[in-house]
C-alpha cells in the first residue's frame, strides 16, 4: 500500500507545472491499473506494510475513490479552459484522494479517524473555492459543523476502547464485545451524520447545489461511503449492543427515505434532486448493516459502489446542461431530445440503473436488502414497496420525462451539442456500474 501512496506524493509537484492538467489524469489512470491488478486474498487482510492494508471491503472502495477522481479532472475541463486556479484544483483533488485510501486502508483507528476527519477539508475546499453562488460559505458551514459536532464523540469512544484493549488496531476488535449504551452512540454518530441518515442530511442537499461538478461528484461518490465503511468496521465489536439498539436506525431510516423520496417531488433544481435521491439511497444502506445479517452487509457493500458511480454520473449530466443552459432549473432544461437525443440516451441508461434496473450493481444491492430486511421483519415489506415505488419508479420517471419530452425553448437549439470528452466521461461511468456485476461473486465470498 505505501508504493501507492508514494506514487500520489510525488505527482504533487506535477499539478504546479504548466499544461500538465491531462498527464495528472493519465498518471491516475496508470495507478488505478496498477492497483487493479493486485493480488487480493478474498477472506483476511493482505498487502500489509507498516499500518496499512487492504481486503476485499477497502479494495473495493479504494478503487472507486481513484475512478472517481480520474472522473472528477475529466469533468473539470472548464477550469481548464479558464485557467481558474486550475493548478491548486489538482493539488486539492490529489491531497483528496491520498486522504481517502490512507481512510480506507489504515488498520489504525485513531489513524482512520484522523484521515476521516482529513478528508473534510479538501472537499470544504473544493465548495467554497470552485463553488458557483455566494451561499456556497453557507454549504460549507453546514458541512463542517454537522461533521464536526459528532467526531469529538467518536473519539473519546476511541480513546474509551483503547483504555479498555490496549489496541487501536481494528483487526483485533473482534475480540471484544461492547455492551455500552452511551458508546454505541458515540461511536455511530459520526458515521450516520456521514452518510446521512434522515433528521441529520440537511447539510447534504446544500453542499451538492453550491458545490461544483467535482465537488458533487467526490461527495456523492465517496464521502457518502465513509460513513458506511466506518459502520462496517465497527459493527465488530458493537454486535450486542446493535441487536439490541437497531431498530431506532431501522424505523428513522425506512421512514426517512420514504418521506424523501415524497420530498423528491418538489424539487425543481436538478441537483437538488438527485441529492435527496441519495440520502433515500444511503437509508437503505444504514439499514443493511444495522440489520447485521450475511445480505445485508453485502447487499450495503454493493449499494455503495453502485451507488457511487451512478449518482457521480448524474451530476455530471447535471453539470453539461448547466454549463449549455447556466441553470439547473427542471423548467429551463426540458425538451433535450428534440436537441440532444444522444445526451438523452445517457439520461435514461444512468436513471435506469438509478431505479436498479437489470444489470447494474443497484439492482444486486437491493434486491440483497430487500432479503435482509424482510429476515429482520415482514413488516417492513409495507415501507420497502412505498419506498422502492417512489424511490425507483416514480420520480426519476418524473425527472427523465419532464428534461427529455417537455416543450422545449427554442432559443437553445444551436448551443446544445455533447462533445466527446462528455460521451467518454459518462460511458465510464455507466460501464463498470453494468460490468462488475458479472464479478459480484467475490463481494459474496468476502463478507
Amino acid at each position: 500500500m505505501m508504493k501507492f501512496l508514494m506514487m500520489m506524493i510525488f505527482m504533487i509537484p506535477m499539478c504546479f507545472i504548466h499544461n500538465m492538467f491531462w498527464m495528472v489524469q493519465m498518471m491516475l489512470f496508470l495507478m488505478m491499473f496498477f492497483y487493479m491488478n493486485l493480488t487480493i486474498n478474498l477472506s483476511m487482510f493482505c498487502n500489509l506494510s507498516y499500518m496499512y492494508s487492504s481486503d476485499m471491503l477497502s479494495y473495493g472502495l479504494i478503487l472507486l475513490s481513484i475512478w472517481i477522481c480520474i472522473l472528477m479532472i475529466m469533468a473539470s475541463e472548464n477550469l481548464f479552459k479558464t485557467n481558474f486556479y486550475v493548478n491548486f484544483f489538482l493539488f486539492n483533488i490529489i491531497f483528496l484522494l491520498i486522504m481517502l485510501i490512507l481512510t480506507f486502508s489504515v488498520m489504525n483507528m485513531f489513524m482512520f479517524y484522523l484521515f476521516f476527519e482529513g478528508s473534510l477539508i479538501p472537499t470544504l475546499m473544493l465548495i467554497v473555492g470552485w463553488g458557483y453562488q455566494p451561499e456556497r460559505i453557507v454549504a460549507g458551514v453546514y458541512l463542517l459543523f454537522y461533521t464536526l459536532f459528532v467526531s469529538l464523540p467518536l473519539l473519546m469512544g476511541i480513546f474509551y476502547v483503547f483504555n479498555l484493549m490496549d489496541s487501536m488496531m481494528i483487526y483485533f476488535l473482534k475480540f471484544m464485545d461492547m455492551n455500552s449504551y452511551l458508546l454505541y452512540f458515540s461511536m455511530i454518530m459520526a458515521f450516520l451524520v456521514k452518510m446521512p441518515m434522515y433528521f441529520v442530511h440537511l447539510w447534504l442537499p446544500k453542499a451538492h447545489v453550491e458545490a461544483p461538478v467535482s465537488g458533487s461528484m467526490i461527495l456523492a461518490g465517496i464521502m457518502l461511503k465513509l460513513g458506511g465503511y466506518g459502520l462496517l468496521r465497527l459493527m465488530i465489536f458493537l454486535q450486542k449492543i446493535n441487536l439490541k439498539l437497531n431498530y431506532i436506525s431501522i424505523v428513522i431510516s425506512l421512514l426517512g427515505g420514504f418521506y424523501i423520496s415524497l420530498k423528491c417531488f418538489c424539487q425543481v433544481d436538478i441537483k437538488s434532486l438527485i441529492a435527496y435521491s441519495s440520502v433515500a439511497h444511503m437509508s437503505l444502506v444504514i439499514n443493511g448493516i444495522m440489520i447485521m445479517n450475511y445480505w445485508g452487509f453485502f447487499g450495503s457493500y454493493i449499494m455503495m459502489i453502485g451507488h457511487g458511480l451512478c449518482s457521480s454520473g448524474m451530476f455530471c449530466l447535471a453539470n453539461i446542461l448547466y454549463e449549455r443552459l447556466h441553470s439547473r432549473s427542471l423548467y429551463i432544461n426540458k425538451g433535450m431530445m428534440n436537441f440532444m437525443p444522444s445526451m438523452s440516451l445517457w439520461w435514461f441508461l444512468l436513471m435506469s440503473s438509478n431505479m436498479a434496473a437489470p444489470p447494474s450493481l443497484n439492482l444486486m444491492g437491493e434486491i440483497s436488502l430487500i432479503n435482509s430486511m424482510i429476515s429482520w421483519s415482514w413488516i417492513s415489506m409495507i415501507m420497502l414497496m412505498l419506498i422502492f415505488f417512489f424511490l425507483s419508479g416514480m420520480y426519476i420517471m418524473f425527472m427523465f420525462f419532464y428534461s427529455t419530452w417537455k416543450k422545449f425553448i427554442q432559443v437553445f437549439m444551436d448551443i446544445m451539442k455533447g462533445v466527446s470528452r462528455e460521451y467518454l466521461m459518462l460511458t465510464l461511468h455507466w460501464l463498470p456500474l453494468n460490468i462488475l456485476i458479472l464479478k459480484v461473486d467475490y463481494s459474496m465470498i468476502l463478507i
